[in-house]
């Protein structure tokens, strides 16, 4: 039995939800380098990409805001300098994302999941506008039927909104849904919409190893979850 069926009991789930950014894609790159363009022009420091990359998953705003901090807490930057700067940031990222590259094990997982006729979405925090881009230009675009982007609903995870939100839109229950990230806003959400979570080992979670959160198991790599048990 695969482990994707033991989390189950036996079936299949009949939807999976998806984070994007650290989940199916590293885009850290171009987010690095839309980030430092961005600083770069209001005459601070770039941060590069592993500084980027401990800041990422809460979105744009929070993003820019991290990194007109340099680091995870920013409360004390300033609002009108954060609006200038998201506003530069959008424009750059908006303009390349050359650099983002598909997970091992992603392409695989989800042309399985397509075979068996299960339902797909993306449930992200990166602003919606980029999202359907982002997965057309990795050949990803066509296996999801839903899109919720950070800025789709008035709440982002880590609220249950947007999963609850799929839900309904597919009219599966909490016990038929399987939610994978990469985060600790993913297995929250996941946990507070009451859907099984799968969290992968490799993204982005702040430096913290995702495993801390608890999640209903920890993957290395996508394709494990097809993987028959002995």
């Amino acid at each position: 039995m695969s482990l994707l069926r033991e989390l189950f009991h036996g079936e299949l789930p009949r939807l999976v939800m998806f984070d994007l950014d650290g989940t199916l894609v590293d885009s850290v790159p171009d987010l690095a380098a839309a980030i430092d363009k961005t600083l770069l022009v209001l005459g601070q420091p770039a941060a590069g990409i592993e500084r980027v990359r401990d800041w990422v998953g809460n979105g744009a705003k929070v993003l820019v805001r991290r990194a007109l901090a340099g680091g995870l807490q920013h409360a004390h930057v300033d609002d009108s300098l954060a609006e200038q700067a998201l506003e530069l940031f959008m424009q750059h990222y908006a303009e390349n994302h050359a650099l983002t590259q598909v997970y091992p094990g992603v392409r695989q997982t989800l042309g399985w999941l397509r075979e068996q006729q299960i339902e797909l979405a993306i449930v992200t925090n990166k602003p919606e506008q980029f999202v359907a881009p982002l997965l057309d230009g990795q050949g990803l675009g066509g296996y999801f039927r839903w899109i919720i982007g950070g800025d789709t609903l008035p709440q982002q995870k880590p609220d249950p909104a947007a999963l609850l939100h799929v839900m309904r839109l597919a009219g599966v229950e909490s016990a038929h849904a399987l939610f994978i990230g990469d985060s600790r806003n993913d297995v929250v959400a996941a946990r507070a919409a009451g859907v099984t979570c799968v969290a992968v080992t490799y993204g982005y979670n702040h430096g913290r190893p995702i495993a801390e959160e608890n999640p209903a198991c920890v993957l290395n790599n996508l394709a494990e979850l097809l993987t028959e048990s002995r």
